[in-house]
């Protein structure tokens, strides 16, 4: 069991994005990737999904996002979203949106569903066109790939990834009037990490009965606290775009902020969402540690959230927990230039638990003991600033020779 905003939720670590009642997914490779790995797949819902969706805040923005904004804003429902991974479809022109809107409408006829009630979502390279024949011979080939199996739900995530070298995925089950709910969630993010909105490319799934309102309102609500608080690079990228969909099969009574069971949905939701962030930071590209940056004692929640971000996307930072180096100074050089509100000399700073900075002094500390700390897969940084209520909380990795190398051959 787990506890998240005051109420239980149980984890089933055998759970996947079609545990929740009536989804189904499935993927299989089409030839977007110079390797078999597969690079398209689709969840598919029996019936009409309530749907919410959070979208990258970069001006610049792929064809799959206009896509799934039309199709959400046509009725508030989905029954279904096709990915493609591989190539972003993003800085495409005319042809590219065509092509996205191609998508939806083959996947649409090969589903037999409706236009509207289909997402679209692409991943990988920018600038170059989707190899259209490849990606609609695969739509066609794709109905008889779902299903409702731990097997089908991996087929799916490994179709999403790039660079990743893990699956993320979720589920989690909670009660809601007398019913059992469950809510999952599966994801994609290694490089380009700096969310404005939500993660690279996410997905949730859940049988409860909520609205599309409702359910756009918690999935803001527990991105702001979850995607938007990692950083693996500080770019934010052209494709991000979190969707949600709930089937209502659990039959609970409608979740609305006033039903008792409310907040116990909200914390399984935000828990999912967190699990997969945390995910991403982890498996950031070259990374070989979590960093979560834990920031008490600001002026409100939102400065420690700007502070907390900060810190976490310094490059200096980054690369002293690669090297396992002490460097405090680095931590709190951060903090300053957050543009919030700090007072230079009440800053108490720790790894883990040692102690390194109290009152803004430096405190003796046992450099072997933080070496060996600073060695482990989790880092954590603690920052109180003595100066309010606020607090946060937010991860990325650090910074290793693998992401240059990486990054210096991604397009070719």
């Amino acid at each position: 069991m787990e506890q998240g905003t005051g109420e239980v939720f149980k984890v089933l670590p055998e759970g996947s994005i079609t545990t929740p009642k009536g989804f189904m997914a499935g993927g299989l490779h089409c030839g977007l990737k110079k390797t078999t790995r597969h690079d398209l797949g689709a969840i598919i819902c029996e019936v009409p999904a309530a749907a919410a969706g959070v979208y990258t805040l970069n001006k610049v923005q792929a064809a799959p996002i206009k896509v799934t904004k039309d199709s959400i804003a046509a009725g508030g429902t989905l029954r279904a979203v096709l990915v493609n991974s591989g190539n972003a479809n993003a800085c495409t022109g005319q042809q590219g949106e065509e092509d996205a809107f191609q998508m939806r409408k083959s996947f649409a006829e090969a589903a037999g569903i409706s236009e509207h009630e289909v997402a679209v979502a692409s991943t990988g390279v920018i600038g170059e066109l989707l190899k259209m024949d490849r990606v609609l011979d695969g739509i066609a080939a794709l109905p008889p790939k779902f299903g409702n199996t731990a097997a089908a739900s991996e087929d799916f995530c490994q179709a999403i990834l790039t660079t990743d070298l893990v699956q993320k995925m979720v589920c989690v089950s909670v009660e809601i009037d007398g019913k059992t709910v469950h809510v999952a969630g599966a994801a994609k993010g290694s490089g380009m990490i700096h969310p404005n909105m939500a993660t690279m490319l996410g997905f949730v799934t859940t049988d409860a009965k909520v609205g599309s309102e409702a359910l756009q309102q918690l999935l803001g609500q527990a991105t702001d606290l979850t995607f938007n608080m990692i950083t693996v690079d500080g770019d934010t990228s052209t494709n991000d775009m979190l969707v949600a969909m709930a089937s209502g099969l659990a039959e609970n009574n409608e979740l609305t902020p006033v039903h008792p069971d409310y907040s116990a949905f909200a914390a399984a939701v935000q828990y999912v969402c967190e699990v997969l962030a945390k995910a991403i930071a982890r498996d950031g590209e070259g990374a070989t540690k979590l960093i979560e940056v834990q920031v008490e004692g600001a002026e409100n929640n939102e400065s420690a959230r700007a502070i907390a971000k900060t810190i976490i996307g310094s490059s200096l930072v980054k690369s002293a927990v690669f090297g396992a180096d002490a460097n405090w100074g680095r931590i709190i050089a951060a903090a300053g230039r957050a543009g919030e509100p700090l007072n230079p000399d009440t800053v108490d700073i720790s790894l883990g638990d040692i102690e390194t900075l109290r009152q803004s002094k430096p405190v003796v500390f046992d450099e072997e003991a933080a070496l060996e700390y600073l060695k482990g897969d989790t880092v954590v940084i603690r920052v109180h600033l003595h100066l309010g209520e606020g607090r946060a909380i937010g991860w990325g990795c650090d910074l290793t020779y693998d992401y240059v190398r990486i990054n210096a051959a991604y397009r070719t």
